[in-house]
């Protein structure tokens, strides 16, 4: 009897530990699933916490699907649409992907032009990726669409580097609904090179037949350093069409990365940005 309560209890312990280690599973209506903790749940949200982290984050009820617990239970909030009695996903056509627009963000890749020659997408999307890390870090009630998640998404609705002056901003925004769309290019120009150089003479005295003879050496250095003028232009759109921010600016500094404090300077001043 006692190896039989034994066994129960260590069963039970188990399953108690494995649920514990498992993550709540929240299913967006857009298709994107987080992983991590749900602490709570009200009438319009829910506040979730990401594996591994401290801070929780509200998701509106409207944004979600459905939720599956650690224990194994799954909470149905929203049924995915049916289009011709098949559930909807982002490959149908040109419907806009489910769920709220409201507050949601993309940032596309920007156009990266260096002394008239447009640079490989890889250049544009490392811009994406440095405001992304920028603003999300400053988005408050703002949600920033991982800049992945807006590159795959464009893709399946067909707008390409390509096609993209095929669609209006308001389409695009809708095909990732969102409400804001930002984007921009960088024009980076060689201009004039700054040549430094220094030089010194070294001073050596011998004795022969008690006569003082100097003899010394000099050398010199220089070093020739690229200037550059870099221009940074940043749009934001609303799912309306209507730019609501539209700035461009030289960068102070002329070195070849001074876009990165440029880009900064236009976040910092833009409606999406919160101290």
């Amino acid at each position: 009897m006692y190896r039989t309560l034994q066994l129960i209890f260590a069963m039970l312990l188990a399953i108690t530990v494995s649920a514990q280690t498992q993550p709540d599973i929240v299913f967006k209506t857009n298709g994107e699933q987080l992983s991590g903790k749900v602490t709570a749940i009200n009438d319009a949200d829910i506040r979730f916490r990401y594996t591994g982290e401290t801070l929780d984050y509200t998701i509106k009820k409207s944004d979600i699907q459905k939720i599956r617990f650690a224990s194994g239970r799954e909470e149905v909030f929203n049924q995915p649409a049916i289009v011709n009695g098949a559930a909807a996903t982002e490959n149908s056509g040109d419907a806009a992907p489910a769920g709220d627009p409201h507050n949601k963000v993309a940032i596309l890749p920007f156009s990266f032009i260096k002394d008239g020659h447009p640079q490989p997408d890889e250049a544009g999307q490392e811009v994406q990726n440095e405001i992304y890390n920028m603003l999300s870090k400053h988005a408050g009630v703002y949600e920033i669409l991982q800049p992945r998640r807006t590159i795959v998404m464009l893709n399946k609705a067909g707008v390409t580097k390509d096609t993209y002056m095929n669609f209006t901003m308001d389409e695009i925004c809708k095909k990732l609904g969102v409400e804001y769309i930002l984007t921009g290019s960088i024009s980076v120009n060689s201009t004039t090179v700054t040549s430094t150089g220094t030089s010194s003479y070294n001073d050596k005295t011998k004795n022969e037949d008690d006569k003082k003879k100097n003899s010394g050496t000099s050398s010199s250095y220089s070093t020739a350093k690229q200037n550059y003028k870099t221009v940074v232009d940043m749009k934001i759109y609303n799912d309306k069409g209507t730019s609501i921010y539209n700035q461009n600016r030289q960068a102070f500094w002329n070195d070849q990365d001074s876009y990165k404090s440029t880009v900064e300077y236009l976040l910092k001043r833009c409606p999406l940005y919160r101290k």
